[in-house]
């Protein structure tokens, strides 16, 4: 959260073409990261996501296969929402996932196929703003760390480049959110209210969970405090930004 002394810098996007949004499940970018993917895509960059697992153990009343089905279809609903085309969705473990060397070399070999200047993931630390952080969501920040490294250096996973002919590639950026911001995103209007409704897409799941209706309150309640020392910015998304290269 910003202070009224030294608000924070705002992240400067206008100029992004290709992001790539890496996170555990369906419905994590929809905690806040689908908002600024909206305003992304608005502005004209190419974002896609990359899903570890199919989300599969995330309903109590339906077996894993089943829930698996319903997740993706409401994720690629979400997707749609805030312009997102290109949905994959690995076949990790949903609740047992690793921050392992086969996860790492999966999301390296998206970034090598992709090229993205900029990757958002979740953040990998344990105590966050709402308690706890899930297991899977800080393997995945992890992972994601290490696989935008990994990326970048033709030693590491040496079969991407000798048998699949993927050549390393540097990522500008790593944004993390849901950790302690050092930027904000602006995320005021047709973005917030398109990433809301991205979220609401995930209904079965968020049914499951009790509904979504405070699960949105609380959405726009942190994105209104983020916001709270912009002039001229209603809503906001907080990003850890790191330079990688």
């Amino acid at each position: 959260m910003s202070s009224a002394s030294s608000p924070l810098p705002t992240y400067q996007d206008a100029d992004l073409r290709r992001v790539l949004g890496v996170v555990a499940h369906p419905d994590d970018m929809e905690y806040g990261g689908s908002a600024a993917v909206a305003r992304w895509t608005a502005q004209g960059a190419e974002v896609s996501y990359l899903l570890l697992t199919a989300g599969e153990a995330g309903m109590r009343s339906r077996s894993p296969e089943e829930a698996a089905d319903i997740r993706a279809e409401e994720q690629r609903r979400a997707c749609e929402l805030v312009g997102v085309s290109d949905l994959v969705i690995l076949d990790l473990p949903d609740g047992t996932l690793e921050a392992s060397l086969d996860a790492r070399r999966q999301i390296a070999r998206r970034i090598r196929q992709l090229r993205p200047e900029v990757v958002l993931t979740q953040t990998w630390e344990l105590k966050v703003s709402w308690g706890l952080n899930h297991a899977d969501h800080r393997a995945t920040g992890l992972a994601t760390l290490d696989a935008v490294r990994d990326a970048d250096n033709p030693w590491v996973f040496p079969e991407l480049l000798d048998q699949e002919l993927l050549e390393p590639w540097a990522v500008g950026e790593l944004l993390v959110f849901g950790s302690a911001p050092t930027h904000v995103i602006d995320i005021s209007g047709e973005p917030l209210q398109q990433g809301l409704a991205s979220l609401e897409a995930h209904e079965q799941y968020l049914a499951e969970l009790g509904g979504a209706a405070e699960t949105r309150q609380m959405l726009e309640s942190m994105a209104a405090e983020q916001a709270a020392d912009l002039p001229g910015v209603d809503h906001a998304l907080g990003v850890a930004v790191h330079r990688m290269n």
